[in-house]
């Protein structure tokens, strides 16, 4: 299995009042890493969706650990356990700066085409996961 691993560093727009990361910042985080995991493989969102391919998402958990807090640099690990089928599942886990777990999460992404009508995972999708040791 492949896990993506991505730095960022938490900007003061993503906290609350005590410094803590706000909790919905989260999102954003595990799309970037969604993102940057499939560029990463060979999968370029832009280029799926040129090629008809959209995938919006349709579940989404997090269950929260620590706080992660002002300036400090975050890792974001994804990664996929299974091929996808007309849906995709990406799992997550966030680490402070010390190694220590923030959070954990899954989003469950569904593939569509441009009528909004659900389509299989396509063969391009499928042979880059498998080149990465994701299996069924």
């Amino acid at each position: 299995m492949y896990k993506h691993h991505l730095k960022v560093r938490v900007r003061y727009s993503e906290t609350d009042k005590m410094g803590i990361v706000y909790h919905g910042n989260f999102v954003p985080y595990f799309e970037i890493g969604r993102v940057e995991l499939m560029r990463k493989i060979g999968l370029v969102y832009k280029e799926l969706e040129d090629d008809g391919i959209l995938m919006p998402v349709v579940h989404l958990e997090i269950d929260f650990k620590h706080p992660a807090v002002y300036d400090e640099e975050i890792t974001v690990e994804t990664w996929v356990e299974e091929l996808p089928t007309t849906k995709m599942v990406f799992h997550h886990q966030v680490f402070n700066e010390s190694g220590k777990l923030v959070c954990t999460g899954s989003v469950i992404l569904v593939f569509i085409n441009h009528q909004f009508k659900p389509i299989r995972a396509s063969e391009k999708i499928i042979a880059a996961l498998k080149a990465k040791g994701v299996k069924l």
